[in-house]
């Protein structure tokens, strides 16, 4: 028998044999699906299952603000992307985009009281 939710994340009992801190959740693949609905240029990033972490995602706007979430394979967040229209791209063949990283320093200074 072989469970299915709303985005095909939970598998045939007892097949995962890795022990992860949490699997993924419909919550956490709405919260991208929100994400790139409410913000432009959105494009997914995956990232590979690890020891301890599921496949994760990375959602990332225009300006650089970001979001990762679990999704539990690279075929959930392709999906995603097909239905939203957005490109999916492999993080370990393409890294992060360069928007990513400039956001991050932009908040880091902010917090740090720098100026912008």
């Amino acid at each position: 028998m072989r469970w299915r939710d709303r985005y095909g994340l939970r598998r045939r009992r007892g097949a995962r044999v890795a022990k992860f801190d949490r699997e993924a959740t419909d919550a956490d693949v709405e919260t991208l699906i929100e994400f790139a609905k409410t913000r432009r240029g959105v494009e997914f990033y995956v990232e590979p299952e690890t020891f301890a972490t599921d496949t994760t995602a990375v959602a990332v706007a225009h300006d650089g603000e970001w979001t990762r979430r679990r999704v539990g394979s690279p075929a959930v967040i392709a999906k995603v992307a097909r239905d939203l229209a957005l490109p999916v791209y492999d993080v370990q063949l393409t890294g992060y985009p360069a928007r990513m990283r400039a956001y991050n320093e932009r908040r880091r200074r902010a917090q740090d009281g720098d100026p912008v």
